[in-house]
């Protein structure tokens, strides 16, 4: 159940990789009783972060307030140790299957510092956007439509949606 791409690397399924993701988001479901999702974690992280530097800024503002300052502690949210975990898995299955190494995957046609400049702006970008739709593609699209809600449907329809259009103006860079 593995596919081997034209370089004669393997990777999972992704079928099987979909049965696993949709496994983990019910296990989330029944464990947590809330679905995936990773822009709450940077979110979490963002407001500890402030509060270290400027408690009394976290204090005076409505929204960090909410996060962070007095006795709540935002690094104790489970999304932290989510986000950290998929972060661990990845290094992990990066080194079991050698294939840790630093490098800038980009079409010929551009150079390494204009991807990295593209990919930092689409992050960005996107990290404005989940916080914006209040959340994130996991936390928004994928565990809405698992509740059937008409939202996470909606949401999806919006990010491959854009995501085509993104990628028809930005082809250039790729192709």
């Amino acid at each position: 159940m593995e596919k081997i791409n034209k370089d004669g690397t393997t990777y999972l399924n992704p079928y099987l990789g979909g049965v696993i993701l949709g496994t983990v988001l019910l296990l989330a479901f029944y464990i947590s009783g809330r679905g995936l999702g990773a822009s709450g974690a940077v979110k979490n992280t963002v407001a500890a972060t402030v509060n270290v530097i400027a408690p009394e800024h976290v204090a005076k503002s409505a929204y960090y307030s909410q996060f962070a300052g007095g006795d709540k502690n935002p690094m104790g949210n489970w999304l932290v140790y989510e986000v950290i975990g998929a972060l661990a898995g990845a290094f992990l299955s990066g080194l079991l299957f050698n294939r840790l190494k630093f490098k800038v995957e980009h079409s010929p046609k551009i150079t390494n510092r204009r991807r990295l400049v593209f990919a930092i702006l689409g992050g960005v970008v996107f990290g404005f956007g989940s916080q914006l739709a209040r959340g994130c593609t996991s936390g928004a699209a994928l565990s809405g439509m698992a509740v059937l809600s008409l939202g996470g449907y909606i949401t999806m329809i919006a990010i491959f949606g854009t995501a085509f259009i993104a990628a028809w103006v930005f082809r250039k860079n790729w192709i």
